[in-house]
């Protein structure tokens, strides 16, 4: 008997996107054999406003995932009003892919830390699994309340449509997109930090070109 091909996302401001998430996303689609989706935010609640508007970030996107299939870009945070809450995200996913497919919503291993503070987060293992893109050496330490609800869904792989933590090993790139804009922002050029294709069209980074001005 064949088993559903496990679907992950992997949701972000980026703003702009970079190297380090895009080689993250694609470590995890292979380590879990999974379809993986950009999800690109539209009112992230825990930050300022991005720099770039919805239309630039996924322009930015689409050259970034050029040329290759194992990568997708879901623009489902943008097309609904309001904070991006990714419990309303997984839910719509869970909806479209049905009961039995795995589910996994891969986020760094800081991210998984403030668990915890997220909206609705409990609901979140009802939705799916959660993959924690993790450093050689960079366990994630948990105390409170997370650390009691994750103490015993830990899995060595995907099993299930939904409810364990699953940690990801990836290469550690140590790339930020603050960096990223702080870069333009002294007027410098943050070339391979980015990939080749954002630099191909002026326009796609004409926002944060605009932040040395």
């Amino acid at each position: 008997m064949s088993h559903p091909r496990p679907l992950a996302i992997l949701g972000g401001t980026f703003d702009p996107v970079h190297n380090g998430h895009l080689r993250g996303a694609w470590e995890a689609a292979e380590a879990l054999d999974a379809e993986v989706r950009m999800v690109p935010a539209r009112t992230p609640p825990h930050r300022p406003p991005p720099v770039a508007d919805a239309a630039g970030r996924v322009a930015l996107l689409r050259a970034a995932l050029a040329g290759q299939d194992r990568l997708t870009l879901d623009t489902r945070e943008l097309d609904r009003d309001g904070p991006s809450y990714t419990v309303d995200t997984l839910a719509s996913l869970r909806g479209e892919i049905g009961p039995e497919r795995p589910l996994v919503l891969l986020v760094g291993a800081d991210a998984f830390a403030g668990l915890a503070s997220w909206h609705l987060w409990r609901q979140l293992f009802e939705l799916a699994h959660i993959g924690v893109l993790t450093r050689p050496g960079g366990a994630h330490a948990l105390d409170g309340e997370l650390a009691d609800f994750v103490d015993g869904r830990h899995a060595e792989r995907v099993h299930g449509p939904a409810g364990t933590v699953l940690d990801i090993p990836i290469t550690p790139l140590d790339i930020a997109a603050t960096a990223i804009r702080e870069s333009f922002a002294a007027g410098n050029e943050p070339r391979f930090l980015l990939p080749s294709e954002c630099f191909a069209d002026e326009a796609l980074l004409a926002p944060y070109r605009a932040l040395g001005r």
